[in-house]
């Protein structure tokens, strides 16, 4: 049963959904917040955490996982910025509630967060489900928004690979049995209020994970100064990856012996990573903090 099981969850890849287990293995903790609670948000209250000092930084997690699983990641932001790290609905310390699931409700999650915590604006880094809800909260909600970095994230379905994306379109409560055999659902009830919630989680995200979407048209229009990330062999097409930073103006042209002719959006390529560790990779941190230090 664990074999099979085992090959299911990497043949469909649950692309949001691995949690980095290597991270919680290595014992990869993160540092004591300063701050922690639960913000009423958008008709929820949402789980969040805040560690470090210095000008905010939203932290958002892929499906499926927690704010714990950016591990070093997280530590490092942490060191020159106010990290603010959440679990999503019904990830982690946040309860499903009876609402549905949509990178738009998480969009404005994050949003009245930013005023909740008494920001006016702040860098926002999301990372796959965290990434996607970043697009979407450039182009609904830009007032919150310094600069934005979106990690192994694609702005259309199209952009996974199809193996990733038929693997999603399979996620559902039918697979909770399975799944409470996996280091997945012993991280889940180690923070879970109640782990008894986790068969409505995989329903909740059954019902939208796999879902058609394309933003092409709508991303021209950020004006949010945006980093894009990928790993060279992640479920995101790299092809579509650099495509999203054609998109928002990046790569049209020679930038420059000066840099005269850049915009102030950036793409980076981790080399040998995978979606599934570009979320713990030190370089990825290096890349967010290179990215934040640019002068505008």
């Amino acid at each position: 049963m664990m074999k099979s099981l085992a090959r299911f969850l990497a043949a469909t890849a649950f692309v949001f959904a691995i949690p980095s287990i290597q991270a919680q293995e290595a014992g990869m903790s993160l540092p004591t917040p300063t701050k922690s609670g639960y913000a009423p948000v958008n008709g929820i209250e949402l789980a969040y955490a805040v560690f470090g000092a210095g000008e905010p930084l939203v932290l958002l997690h892929g499906g499926l996982q927690t704010m714990d699983d950016f591990g070093p990641v997280l530590t490092e932001l942490a060191r020159d910025h106010q990290v603010i790290a959440v679990d999503f609905q019904a990830h982690g310390r946040t309860l499903p509630f009876d609402r549905p699931m949509s990178f738009e409700a998480f969009a404005t999650d994050v949003a009245e967060l930013i005023k909740w915590l008494g920001h006016d604006r702040a860098d926002v880094v999301g990372y796959s489900m965290g990434g996607i809800t970043g697009i979407r909260l450039a182009i609904d909600h830009p007032e919150v928004l310094d600069r934005l970095v979106v990690a192994s994230a694609p702005y259309a379905y199209s952009g996974w690979h199809d193996y990733n994306a038929q693997g999603m379109r399979g996620i559902g409560a039918h697979l909770a049995e399975g799944m409470m055999q996996t280091p997945l659902y012993e991280a889940h009830k180690a923070i879970a209020p109640d782990p008894a919630n986790f068969p409505k989680l995989l329903e909740q995200m059954g019902a939208f994970i796999g879902n058609d979407y394309d933003w092409s048209s709508e991303i021209g229009e950020i004006k949010t100064p945006t980093l894009v990330v990928v790993a060279d062999y992640d479920a995101v097409r790299i092809s579509h990856a650099a495509h999203f930073f054609e998109l928002l103006g990046g790569g049209q042209a020679d930038g420059g012996w000066a840099g005269e002719g850049m915009t102030p959006n950036r793409f980076a390529v981790i080399p040998s990573a995978t979606h599934y560790n570009i979320n713990t990779d030190p370089r990825f941190a290096q890349a967010v903090i290179d990215f934040l230090a640019i002068e505008e």
